[in-house]
């Protein structure tokens, strides 16, 4: 398997639920979970959340060796992105230009790697790319986004750059219901969903409310319970998924609450490219322990966890996690053939789709 493709899926897959699966209900995915590397490194260490606080420090450095620096002493990574996006806005006015310029560098640096990914053959004439991730939900984030959307455009590249539409927490969540086919949750209400990424775990109640719109985009994660597993030093792998279950398990109390009927399905995103079989076979360097061995399988562990969802079977279904959020997308890029999804967070996810002519013409 080459580092620019996703593992080989072997022709044209069924639409039933498959971990990892490039044949979709809607979609067929082109590519995802791709490594760019060149000289200088993986071109994903450029664009991501890390790689914006790396700016920011080396603006404020020389500023910091005056005893001039407008942000003060904290360490950027501390300052936190409401508060930068506060000094844009409300802040002294060498603070915001200081907070201005690393947005505009992040920009040209996120513009440069844009550019790598729509030379690559899976990316080929690409509609429009959609940016999701935690950077997204800040506004020094949206900025950095549009602004190198400016950038690709006044250069003549006519693939859109565009914000994510759902908060990208919700995003994560709501793109596993279109992992399944429809017929799977008709009848039901909601069901539950898991996003697993490099800093936090999460995990909700997807509401389908397909009675408001078939296409799920009036879909809603309810009952949001977040995990920065990050901060718990020495966490192990097993414990981790404990903690996950543990979450869900209270989840399906939590839907009995509000009468909902559940599903008896799990959607789950996760960082890597994700074998049919639900292993992991790269990507997932940034989870607490090793998730990436042969003798680990998340879906099974989980089912092995939480065997029934009321009177049924539990099924769960898998796919990397830049991917689920991408399907999040899919009620409002129904002009786009081709499409894409970079999700900037802890490191850069990535998948491009294609509309399928099936889905389309039903």
């Amino acid at each position: 398997m080459g580092k620019n493709s996703a593992p080989e899926q072997g022709g044209e897959q069924p639409t039933l639920p498959t971990h990892g699966a490039e044949i979709l209900p809607d979609v067929e995915v082109d590519s995802y979970s791709v490594e760019l590397e060149d000289e200088e490194g993986f071109a994903g260490d450029k664009a991501n959340k890390g790689a914006f606080l790396k700016i920011l420090d080396e603006i404020r450095k020389p500023l910091r060796e005056l005893g001039e620096d407008p942000l003060g002493s904290k360490p950027s990574a501390e300052i936190g992105r409401k508060k930068l996006g506060t000094l844009l806005t409300k802040g002294d006015p060498e603070a915001a230009a200081v907070v201005q310029s690393a947005v505009e560098d992040f920009a040209q640096q996120l513009q440069k790697v844009i550019r790598r990914f729509l030379k690559l053959k899976a990316w080929r004439d690409t509609q429009c790319i959609v940016v999701g991730g935690g950077f997204r939900a800040s506004r020094v984030g949206e900025l950095a986004i549009a602004r190198a959307g400016i950038i690709l455009k006044t250069a003549g590249i006519e693939t859109s750059i565009q914000l994510i539409h759902n908060d990208p927490d919700d995003a994560g969540l709501i793109g596993t219901a279109y992992l399944l086919p429809a017929w799977m949750v008709e009848g039901y209400d909601a069901m539950l969903a898991a996003d697993i990424g490099g800093t936090n775990i999460r995990a909700g109640i997807v509401e389908l409310n397909t009675a408001k719109a078939k296409d799920l985009s009036k879909a809603r994660a309810l009952d949001l319970q977040h995990w920065c597993h990050q901060e718990d030093d020495g966490i192990k792998r097993d414990s981790a998924v404990e903690r996950l279950v543990e979450m869900l398990t209270s989840l399906i109390e939590a839907a009995k609450k509000r009468s909902l009927r559940l599903a008896p399905v799990i959607g789950i995103g996760c960082p890597g490219a994700i074998r049919h079989d639900g292993s992991i076979v790269r990507g997932a360097q940034n989870l607490p322990g090793n998730w990436e061995s042969d003798k680990f399988n998340l879906p099974q562990a989980i089912r092995e966890l939480i065997p029934r969802i009321g009177e049924h079977e539990t099924i769960v279904v898998m796919h990397n996690d830049a991917v689920v959020q991408g399907l999040s997308e899919i009620p409002y890029v129904a002009d786009c053939q081709r499409w894409g999804i970079l999700t900037i967070g802890t490191g850069l996810g990535n998948a491009r789709f294609s509309a399928r002519q099936k889905a389309k013409s039903q």
